[in-house]
C-alpha cells in the first residue's frame, strides 16, 4: 500500500524520531550543563549516533536549537502571499507569524526554545541575523501587496514603505515573544502581538 501526502514514509518517520532524539537529548544537556560547555561529541554520543550521523540532520550546534530558517522564512513568505487580496500587509504577515507557532508544535517546547535563544548570547546572535534574512525573504511580497492597495496611488509603493511596516511587525512580534518568554508562557502570545502592534500604530 502507497503513501499519501497525508501519510509520511518510514524513513520520514524514521528521520523524525531520530530529529525528535537529538533534540531532546541536546536540550537536556543544555539545561544541566549550559549550552556553551556542551559539545557536538556530548551529544552525538547520549544520543546513540557518532557525530557524522548527526551532522547529517544537523549542521552546527546552533541548528538543534534554532531549526532550519531559510525553511521557516519560506513559510513565512509563502504565507504572506497566499492571503486574500483584500488582506493587508499588517494582517498578512500577522497570518504567517501565526503559521509559524503553528509550524513550532507545542507552546511548551516553543517556550524552552526562545528562553535558551534569548539567554544564550551566540544564539540571540544567529536568531537576529535569521531574523534579517526573513525580512528581506518576505518584502517582495509585502512591497507588492502594498502596491495593489487602495491608497497606493498610481505608482507601485517604494520599498521603504514596505520595509518599514514589515520592520515594525518583526519588532512587535520580538517584543510580544521577549514578553511571553519572560512571563512564563502564561500571557496569549498572539494578544501580547496585537498589544505590541497597536501601541505602534496608536
Amino acid at each position: 500500500m502507497g503513501t499519501t501526502a497525508t501519510q509520511p514514509s518510514l524513513w520520514d518517520r524514521s528521520r523524525q524520531a531520530v530529529v525528535a532524539s537529538i533534540f531532546d537529548t541536546a536540550m537536556r544537556l543544555f539545561a544541566e550543563q549550559g549550552y556553551e560547555a556542551t559539545t557536538i561529541a556530548q551529544i552525538a554520543k547520549e544520543a546513540g549516533i557518532s557525530q557524522r550521523s548527526l551532522f547529517r540532520y544537523f549542521g552546527t550546534k546552533e541548528d538543534i536549537v534554532c531549526g532550519d530558517q531559510e525553511e521557516l522564512g519560506e513559510l513565512l513568505r509563502a504565507t504572506v502571499e497566499a492571503q486574500p487580496a483584500a488582506a493587508t500587509p499588517w494582517e498578512a504577515l500577522r497570518a504567517g507569524f501565526e503559521a509559524l507557532m503553528e509550524a513550532h508544535g507545542e507552546p511548551g517546547q516553543l517556550l524552552e526554545i526562545t528562553a535558551l535563544i534569548f539567554d544564550t548570547p551566540p544564539l540571540r546572535a544567529r536568531y537576529t541575523q535569521k531574523r534579517l534574512r526573513w525580512q528581506e525573504m518576505v518584502l517582495p511580497a509585502v512591497t507588492a501587496r502594498m502596491a495593489a492597495g487602495k491608497d497606493s496611488g498610481p505608482s507601485p509603493v517604494p520599498e521603504l514603505r514596505a520595509a518599514a511596516v514589515t520592520a515594525t511587525v518583526f519588532a512587535c512580534v520580538d517584543a510580544a515573544t521577549e514578553a511571553w518568554v519572560r512571563g512564563g508562557g502564561s500571557a496569549d502570545l498572539a494578544a501580547l502581538y496585537d498589544e505590541a502592534l497597536a501601541a505602534v500604530r496608536g
